[in-house]
């Protein structure tokens, strides 16, 4: 019998969901809530008009619709515990619980979590206002890194060069309240250098088993510079995954997967991994309980597999007996945003589109269909993926296809997967 899927969210990784899940032959019909430009007119979806914070339309929406499989795209309604909410109406989803949902929503848990496990992970300390917080800066040279506890809408990373960086930071995060609760608490962490990789991991509870490695661009300009984003682009394989593909699954992967058996909570889900590759060893950055954003975007074109099939085998704890398989092909995801990004948004801004070539897919982000007019409706709005034999020629196919898609103050950086066999840190 084929299945009907709500899909929670409104952003790029939710469209490549839906693009994915209506290639399924075991899927009839996919709701999307609120959904966007794109999902609107994507095969098999539809969007409907409820929040993904308003837990209850979208329950009562699953159980009048006889949803099959609800997919939780974005991060704060899994850490305000969407998932319990639907177990509880005996309602079946992907996503981890909201215990388990800590690993993204607190970065202190998370980081304790890890020291707890041996997992390896920079030095850290905890503080709770900017004084304490910055005299540990200066007195420790390494302490470059400041994190706000909370989710921030990926905003609320600090790097730093200096301790007047620093200060800087926590002025910002402590004497501004621009993160609010979010920043009750700050991680102060040493600084890594050396190049990350996105690695998402499938998880039933017991088993852990890795997706494709795909690398992010999370500052706003050209060359690593500017403010961090949500993210500006990414690429899929990462080349530097590949050599250091053992010692990250026996590093960290194995000695994880361990950590969540032995854990008081359940992560079933996604659990994505940020490592960072420092003086040739794996370190973990951080976890986020949900795809990645723009990850997603250039990993799925890749997926041959049945995504419904995984997502079934991870709630049902058979994710050891599922087969994952992938394309050889690249995949170079360039995301086009509003001049103002990351500070604001663009808010009703005619977009001009015209057919995308092949071996390109448009997902869409921030947009609205307004009648038939096609509008900008925040930061990140679109997302252009090229698929190629090589990242280099996935990465031109992107570019190339930029042409065809206008809105005012359309920006957008022009080095995604540029020189990545140096694999520079992103």
């Amino acid at each position: 019998m084929q299945q009907k899927i709500l899909v929670v969210g409104s952003g790029g990784r939710e469209h490549a969901l839906c693009w994915k899940l209506a290639q399924s032959n075991k899927v009839a019909q996919i709701f999307c809530a609120p959904g966007n430009g794109g999902t609107a007119s994507e095969q098999k979806t539809e969007n409907i008009a409820i929040p993904v914070s308003d837990f209850n339309a979208l329950m009562a929406f699953a159980k009048k619709h006889s949803i099959d499989l609800t997919v939780i795209g974005p991060d704060n309604p899994l850490a305000d515990g969407i998932v319990d909410a639907f177990e509880a109406e005996g309602l079946r989803v992907f996503g981890p619980r909201q215990a388990a949902a800590k690993l993204e929503s607190s970065k202190v848990f998370a980081k304790q979590f890890m020291q707890q496990n041996q997992l390896p992970t920079a030095r850290f300390a905890v503080f709770d206002t900017e004084a304490p917080a910055l005299a540990f800066c200066r007195e420790n040279d390494w302490a470059r890194v400041i994190k706000v506890d909370g989710l921030a809408l990926g905003k609320g990373v600090y790097v730093c060069d200096s301790v007047e960086e620093c200060e800087q930071a926590l002025k910002e995060i402590f004497g501004t309240g621009r993160f609010g609760a979010s920043a009750s608490q700050v991680v102060v962490e040493e600084r890594l250098y050396g190049p990350e990789i996105s690695l998402m991991v499938l998880s039933d509870g017991k088993t852990l088993r890795p997706m494709a490695s795909s690398q992010d661009y999370k500052r706003r300009f050209d060359g690593n510079k500017g403010p961090n984003t949500g993210g500006m682009g990414s690429y899929s394989p990462a080349p530097i995954y590949e050599p250091y593909a053992e010692a990250i699954q026996q590093e960290v992967i194995a000695p994880l997967e361990v950590a969540l058996q032995q854990a008081p909570f359940e992560f079933k889900g996604l659990l994505y991994v940020g490592v960072l590759i420092h003086d040739n060893k794996p370190y973990i950055l951080e976890f986020n309980a949900r795809f990645g954003d723009p990850e997603t975007q250039c990993l799925l074109p890749r997926l041959e597999s049945d995504l419904v099939d995984l997502f079934n085998a991870c709630i049902d704890g058979t994710l050891a007996d599922a087969t994952m398989e992938w394309t050889a092909n690249s995949a170079v995801c360039v995301v086009l945003t509003a001049g103002s990004y990351p500070e604001s948004g663009a808010k009703g801004l005619p977009i001009t589109l015209k057919p995308m070539p092949e071996s390109v897919v448009l997902f869409h982000a921030g947009t609205q269909l307004q009648s038939d007019q096609l509008e900008a409706h925040g930061g990140r709005v679109l997302n252009i993926v090229g698929l190629g034999e090589t990242l280099e020629g996935a990465a031109s196919k992107a570019y190339d296809a930029i042409q065809f898609v206008r809105f005012d103050g359309m920006a957008f950086r022009r080095d995604i997967a540029q020189g990545v066999s140096l694999c520079l840190s992103s």
